[in-house]
Order: structure tokens, then sequence, then C-alpha cells
């Protein structure tokens, strides 16, 4: 009797256990949602590539407009 008693407790105790896992594992994102989140981000990246180069090349123009009025102001 104590063996059922003992398999019946694991059995529930397991059973706890898989709802957990299963209730995490349903909370994921589906397949297609991944990859349209994926696309995203890859479009995000490139977004910011022409963001870090437009701002490089302002900040170059302006320091050398800062040299011209440097010289200009000496001159």
């Amino acid at each position: 009797m104590d063996d059922v008693k003992y398999i019946t407790h694991m059995f529930e105790e397991m059973r706890g256990e898989l709802r957990a896992v299963h209730e995490i594992v349903a909370d994921l994102p589906k397949r297609g949602e991944f990859e349209a989140l994926q696309r995203d981000v890859a479009e995000i990246k490139q977004d910011v590539k022409v963001v870090n180069a437009s701002v490089s090349s302002l900040s170059s123009q302006v320091h050398d407009h800062e040299m011209r009025i440097g010289r200009l102001e000496t001159a």
C-alpha cells in the first residue's frame, strides 16, 4: 500500500512540474513571430549603421567648418 501512495505522490509531483514547463513553453513566441522579430532587429541594425554614417559625416563637416571659422577669425 505504501508503494501505491509513493507512486501516486511522485505522479502528482511530475504532473505539477510538467504543467510548469508547459506554461513556460506556451509563453514563448511562435516561430513566425520569432522570425518577424529577427527581421525587425536586422532592419534596426541597418538603420543604426545609416545613422552612424550620417553622424560621422556631419561631425567631420562641423569640424571642417570650425577650422575654417578659426582661420577666418585669426586672419
